[in-house]
């Protein structure tokens, strides 16, 4: 029997878990290659001394203190920090089979401890341990810390957790002590825990919408929250204006959901020849994500789940996703989640014949009285 609150996301009374890997490719190639973690590692294309035309696909926290990231062309990394003889970094393109290894082996440290489990990504996963717990969030603290031991002690990979009464807060509570870090946030303290935190460290809101609000003079939650619903929607819109306060007040979604949602929006593209210029790649991969933003807007759905296909010459296909907290529309949002999926996934040493985005874990906006799966919407991809 299915529980109608919890198929509704908005189930009172849930504590909510996010593991986050810290570092997690980085890690893993540190821990294959037996490196010192105080070396900047930089995984991703081949630099070619600083002229190298690909990204770089992640790094390890030593060479973020020299301003590297995720996405970042692989020139510009050089830049910041090169190799030897010029440089103290280490380039390697990376070894993908490890990663989903060594992913499969958290999640299954995880899995048995949540009534209702998700992998968000390969690095990522929500968990509902309301049941484990019994509602009590000492011991949802607890756990959380001897399954962050748990996989240092067997694995030795450094994971951040989070606990949360909602998935957004869950989210945002990883990210505040990392690496290796637990934080907690209960039900009474999530309206303080929004109290000068930036709006763009809320997942949801984009560089666009951080800036407008700016613009009229707000630039923090509080400040935004103080609004009201009504006075936020005279600026931003009812939609935003209902998702944001529901946010800060912790009243957001709480579902963690096991199934992949089987329809979506999508849209692919073909190169004429097959590209190994990732900028060029990414420029199409960027139209993609506008075109199937666009289209689900104007069939008014969101969607939680983000994903990038990537196809090489010899039709060698990977597919790779990551969701979010909560169901958006947002073009800014999925084009950096895109953008985050390419770097992550893509094989630097092969030429890309095809390119792809989709858009799935959709729902409708109540204003919207469309059918969803009627003959009349196109665009809609019913396949895995």
């Amino acid at each position: 029997m299915v529980d109608a609150a919890a198929s509704s996301g908005m189930d009172e009374g849930r504590v909510l878990m996010h593991c986050d890997l810290d570092a997690f490719f980085a890690a893993v190639e540190t821990l294959h290659h037996d490196l010192d973690p105080d070396v900047p590692l930089v995984i991703g294309s081949d630099p070619q001394q600083g002229r190298g035309r690909g990204i770089v696909s992640t790094c390890n926290y030593a060479a973020r203190t020299y301003g590297v990231h995720s996405a970042m062309p692989i020139s510009e990394a050089w830049r910041r920090c090169p190799a030897a003889p010029f440089g103290p970094a280490r380039y390697i393109s990376g070894t993908r089979g490890l990663y989903s290894r060594a992913s499969r082996k958290v999640m299954d440290i995880l899995r048995p401890h949540a009534k209702r489990f998700e992998i968000a990504s390969i690095d990522e996963a929500y968990l509902d341990i309301t049941e484990t717990v019994e509602g009590d969030w000492d011991a949802a603290l607890a756990l959380a810390k001897r399954l962050q031991q748990r996989i240092m002690d067997q694995l030795h990979l450094s994971a951040s957790f989070g606990i949360g009464p909602t998935r957004i807060v869950a989210k945002m509570a990883s990210e505040e002590e990392k690496p290796f870090g637990v934080h907690r946030v209960m039900p009474d303290e999530v309206t303080s825990f929004f109290d000068g935190r930036s709006l763009r460290e809320i997942p949801g809101i984009g560089p666009k919408r951080a800036t407008q609000l700016a613009e009229w003079g707000y630039q923090t939650a509080d400040e935004v929250h103080g609004l009201g619903e009504l006075g936020l929607e005279r600026l931003a819109g009812s939609r935003f204006s209902k998702w944001f306060i529901s946010v800060v007040e912790g009243e957001s979604s709480t579902e963690i959901s096991q199934l992949r949602s089987r329809k979506s929006v999508g849209k692919e593209r073909t190169f004429a020849s097959d590209q190994t210029n990732h900028e060029v790649v990414l420029d199409q991969l960027q139209r993609l994500v506008d075109t199937v933003m666009e289209k689900a807007r104007g069939m008014g759905l969101s969607g939680r789940l983000g994903e990038v296909k990537i196809r090489y010459t010899g039709f060698e296909t990977h597919t790779t996703g990551r969701s979010i907290p909560v169901a958006m529309d947002d073009s800014d949002v999925f084009w950096r989640l895109a953008q985050r999926l390419f770097a992550q996934s893509v094989d630097a040493d092969s030429a890309i014949r095809l390119i792809g985005f989709r858009l799935g874990h959709l729902e409708m906006h109540d204003s919207r009285q469309a059918t969803l799966f009627g003959d009349e919407v196109t665009g809609v991809d019913a396949s895995e």
